[in-house]
């Protein structure tokens, strides 16, 4: 069933730097600064941006720990980096069960059986056995009055940046270490960036999950890239408008519904969705047809009415979902 296309949510998350922000290239200058930020060339110039693996990899971890929070010391969310134990990555625990069955002649777990046996970040971000359901682009410069900048400055200029010193503290004296200075090049406060986030065949918790990030980034409660100690990667996000697109036939449904994919496939899903994945709100948005798509458009009173039922329904079904042992049927291979 995944294989078909049943829904998707599409939008646009402005960042806005509120402090210094560095995603560091991993290069240092030869006579410049030690640390200098990511570069790609768009339009013909070289500019700063935030890579989308950079920007998933904050979404995935930030939603780990609000799962791990609900729960409580439940084991629930694997641990990526770990390939033993019963909180081994979701990649690890299934290469070593398609192991074991190749060496008694049986074929490999079959998708669905994937999905309905992983974690819940695995389920939506993805793993080495099964794609992830959200997608989150590169975050490319995107104020006017910065591109209008960039068109006038040198070419030494051009980027929004700004260098910084840095020093060690020797700890007997309480003063600078002789030879610990460096210097870091970051994005300067109020930089404007654009990226954008689909979701496609989700669950409605799943949609809930990634606007509780979007809300907490509108908090300024999460920051990004390298120095957070140090004061650096203070940003704030926000969606003016989140657009939802049912595929083919429009099944019928209250105007106000959001149908997630549990409620798609029913009852007779082999993927451990739930058939009461859907969302009833009090704010009906605006509803369009466009060719066999049917597109609901919620802004203002209602994508407020959505954050906070998808956000709810990511709680919920957290609340609930099973642990990693009963999800892998009691065996940590």
């Amino acid at each position: 069933m995944l294989k078909q296309l049943v829904n998707e949510a599409r939008f646009t998350i402005t960042i806005t730097t509120t402090g210094p922000l560095l995603i560091k290239s991993g290069h240092p200058t030869l006579i410049g600064p030690d640390m200098t930020p990511v570069l790609t060339l768009r339009n013909g110039e070289l500019q700063v941006y935030i890579p989308g693996p950079s920007l998933k990899g904050v979404f995935r971890s930030h939603t780990e720990k609000v799962i791990r929070t609900i729960r409580n010391g439940e084991t629930v969310v694997a641990d990526p980096f770990k390939d033993k134990g019963k909180d081994q990555s979701c990649s690890s625990w299934f290469d070593r069960q398609n192991k074991q069955r190749k060496e008694k002649g049986l074929g490999l777990i079959d998708k669905a059986t994937v999905y309905k046996q992983s974690d819940p970040i695995a389920r939506l971000f993805g793993s080495t056995s099964f794609i992830g359901r959200v997608s989150i682009g590169d975050a490319y410069l995107a104020d006017p009055e910065t591109r209008d900048y960039l068109k006038n400055v040198t070419q030494n200029q051009r980027m929004p940046t700004e260098v910084r010193d840095g020093v060690g503290i020797d700890r007997l004296t309480g003063g600078a270490s002789p030879g610990a200075l460096f210097q870091l090049e970051a994005v300067s406060t109020g930089t404007c960036f654009r990226t954008e986030v689909l979701l496609r065949n989700f669950e409605c918790w799943q949609l809930g999950a990634i606007l509780l990030v979007v809300q907490d980034m509108e908090d300024d409660l999460i920051r990004l890239g390298s120095g957070k100690s140090r004061g650096l990667g203070a940003v704030h996000g926000h969606v003016d408008e989140v657009m939802i697109h049912h595929l083919g036939r429009t099944p019928e449904r209250n105007a106000t519904d959001i149908w997630g994919l549990g409620h798609f496939l029913k009852d007779d899903s082999p993927y451990g969705t739930q058939t009461d994945d859907r969302l009833s709100l009090t704010t009906r948005p605006s509803t369009t047809t466009r060719g066999i798509r049917t597109l609901q458009t919620f802004t203002n009173e209602s994508l407020h009415d959505l954050k906070q039922a998808a956000i709810q329904e990511f709680v919920r079904r957290m609340e609930t979902y099973p642990t990693l042992e009963a999800c892998r049927g009691g065996t940590h291979g």
